[in-house]
């Protein structure tokens, strides 16, 4: 690893700016890490772009589209301002990530061919998936709440954020770890975009209150036409028992895209302990968020907060490891924690579509 392009950037940056994806990253194995995490880094930054108050929409948009071409041709140099204008508003790991762009460029730069054309791919979706928020949504002071218009709209918006993830992190295991050459890729790509779409509503659902007072709303606004709401109603927190169905709706989709986060999961071979692991590790964080998310008093209220206790995330990781060369104990370990969420919706097992 000391000698993988941008080792000392995954070591000195990424534990500072994601403490969820620096867990998985930290259990790969060394043949995916390094472009995995230089990967994240990029994408990593461009959300920090796209998230800063300290600029307008559109000038926001200009620097992503800049890093956007950085990405397509190699070449950093018109990113030289970034730091400067957008580093101040955030926290110190951001602001060193920005500072440090260049170098996470130049990391990338130096990935082989077909590695390079796979993180391209996926960066271009994720960059995309950001211009088309900051096209859509009001800016963050302005008062005023945008929505998704359809349930169509949110899948859109959770492949783009998140499934294509599942299909690079497919490619490349198949690419990279001989044992996974045997997958049926299309169905394992396909199970992969559910997986990383289920994951993004977890995070949709957790984060609710605090996009919409920033003028975001991703629950679709012809749902809540069906239930007498608009976006901007969601702002009172008394709305929430009239809001219960449509999230209950969305926490029960979000449980049969991680199921197939499970079937992902299981067919990662199990001589694949790593991979199994780093896959197993966002799998059963997520269904034990969706079970909280359903024990908030109040999800609209933006005093509550949905999170899970770090020793509660260790026990997570101590039991996947001790069950990890085991379909049928690291099975019915997911099983019972996506039972146990289902329960928060009152069914007496999982919904349609668990298995």
């Amino acid at each position: 690893m000391a000698s993988a392009p941008g080792a000392d950037l995954l070591r000195d940056i990424l534990p500072g700016v994601s403490r969820s994806f620096a867990l998985s990253l930290k259990i790969l194995p060394a043949s995916l890490r390094a472009l995995f995490g230089i990967t994240y880094l990029l994408a990593r930054a461009a959300d920090t772009i796209a998230d800063t108050r300290a600029l307008p929409p559109a000038e926001r948009r200009r620097h992503i589209e800049a890093l956007r071409s950085a990405i397509r041709h190699r070449d950093g140099t018109d990113l030289r301002d970034v730091a400067l204008r957008v580093a101040p508003d955030h926290a110190p790991a951001e602001r060193r990530l920005l500072e440090r762009l260049p170098e996470v460029l130049a990391a990338y730069g130096a990935s082989p061919g077909e590695d390079h054309a796979r993180a391209e791919s996926v960066l271009l979706t994720l960059t995309q998936a950001m211009l088309d928020a900051l096209e859509r949504f009001p800016p963050e002071t302005d008062g005023r709440v945008g929505a998704l218009e359809t349930r169509a709209e949110l899948d859109r918006y959770t492949y783009m954020n998140a499934g294509c993830v599942g299909e690079f992190w497919t490619d490349m295991a198949v690419a990279h770890r001989p044992r996974c050459a045997r997958w049926n890729v299309p169905l394992m790509r396909a199970r992969g975009v559910r997986f990383g779409q289920g994951l993004q509503l977890v995070n949709v659902l957790r984060d609710l209150p605090r996009d919409l007072r920033i003028g975001r709303c991703y629950l679709p606004r012809t749902d809540l036409a069906t239930l007498g709401l608009a976006p901007e109603d969601l702002l009172v927190p008394g709305t929430i028992a009239r809001l219960r169905p449509l999230l209950a709706a969305l926490v029960t989709q979000a449980l049969a895209h991680l199921d197939e986060g499970r079937l992902y999961t299981l067919a990662v071979p199990r001589r694949e302990a790593r991979l199994r692991l780093a896959s197993a590790w966002p799998l059963l964080i997520g269904l034990t968020t969706l079970a909280r998310i359903r024990q908030a008093e109040n999800l609209l209220d933006p005093t509550v907060t949905v999170k899970i206790p770090r020793a509660e995330v260790r026990k997570h990781l101590a039991l996947s490891a001790a069950l990890v060369t085991s379909n049928r104990g690291l099975g019915a370990y997911t099983r019972l924690l996506a039972v146990g969420a289902a329960r928060e919706l009152g069914f007496s097992g999982p919904p349609t579509g668990l298995r």
